[in-house]
């Protein structure tokens, strides 16, 4: 990872009540955090008395999706995907998500589809993108062979967690249909001045059965940049729009960080709280985070969220 970001598990005191407590505040102080990050002097006692959230109970009973979309911008049929991916999180703009990863399946990640050349210059791959990539394309049998190709929560149909995009729709719907499993939710303050993020997190375990081996994951995506892709007539658009664009996994890697007993409280929820710098190539306006939990065992992504820099 070119960017460094900090993570701090916090140690939540015994508390004497039986009654429910939300956001039990910390005993002690997150001292891992990135405090430079915050424009008021860097005093991390100030941003703790002042900017950390409280989370409220989260009643959400909807579970969410991520399309992962495995693209390269020399793939002539990757915008009828791309297409698809961007009009089923158009109609449902809070509950389906979109992950563009340029990837391939074998050898590094990057194929013919990714690499770079004189008439198409931008690298638009990164190294967490590329292991995702070979990962789904390594595993026994897979069908992801070649671009386009996606996972829809990386949910398994027939063996395969990844879907030809005409599947991608019906496997989305019939997602968001299911049982919640897990319960996420975020609170992100950005500085400008500093260009410091803050995120934290709540995870929230519904079903015990889901218990072992669960990691969760940050994604940066930046919504939208203009650049060149070969289209399904073989031309070559000058000034394609590339939506959704995963930038980067936050802090951990694309496995993640472990749901452990270090970051759990006495009301048996998880917290994960992050500082990220974000890094100048990219507009505020323009990128968010994705923040989801996943079954090391089974694959699957159990919730996603989405919060924006502003």
């Amino acid at each position: 990872m070119k960017n460094i970001l900090f993570i701090t598990a916090i140690a939540f005191g015994v508390l004497t009540s039986c009654d429910k407590v939300e956001n039990p505040y910390p005993v002690a102080e997150p001292t891992d955090l990135d405090y430079t990050l915050y424009p008021n002097g860097g005093d991390s006692v100030s941003y703790f008395a002042n900017e950390w959230p409280t989370f409220i109970e989260n009643t959400n009973t909807l579970r969410n999706v991520v399309i992962e979309d495995f693209t390269g911008h020399k793939c002539t049929y990757c915008p009828i995907a791309a297409d698809t991916a961007e009009l089923i999180h158009s109609e449902y703009p809070t509950r389906a998500f979109v992950a563009t990863i340029h990837t391939g399946p074998t050898g590094d990640g990057i194929g013919g589809f990714q690499s770079t050349s004189a008439s198409f210059p931008i690298d638009w791959t990164n190294p967490d993108g590329l292991d995702i990539g070979t990962y789904f394309g390594g595993l026994p049998s897979s069908a992801f062979t070649g671009n386009p190709r996606g996972t829809v929560s990386r949910i398994q149909n027939g063996g395969q967690h990844t879907l030809h995009v005409n599947d991608w729709r019906l496997y989305t719907e019939n997602a968001m249909q299911d049982v919640l499993n897990v319960n996420v939710q975020a609170e992100l303050n950005y500085f400008p001045s500093t260009r410091g993020a803050f995120l934290h997190t709540e995870i929230e375990l519904l079903n015990g059965t889901v218990a072992d081996d669960l990691y969760t994951v940050v994604y940066l995506i930046e919504d939208s940049i203009i650049g060149k892709q070969k289209m399904p007539d073989n031309s070559t658009e000058e000034f394609y729009i590339h939506r959704e664009v995963m930038r980067d996994c936050i802090w951990s890697g694309w496995k993640g960080l472990q749901l452990d007993g270090s970051h759990l409280d006495v009301n048996s929820k998880y917290y994960y709280n992050y500082s990220y710098e974000l890094p100048t190539q990219y507009d505020a306006d323009n990128v968010h985070f994705l923040i989801y939990v996943r079954d090391e065992v089974t694959d699957e992504i159990y919730q996603v969220i989405k919060k924006k820099f502003n």
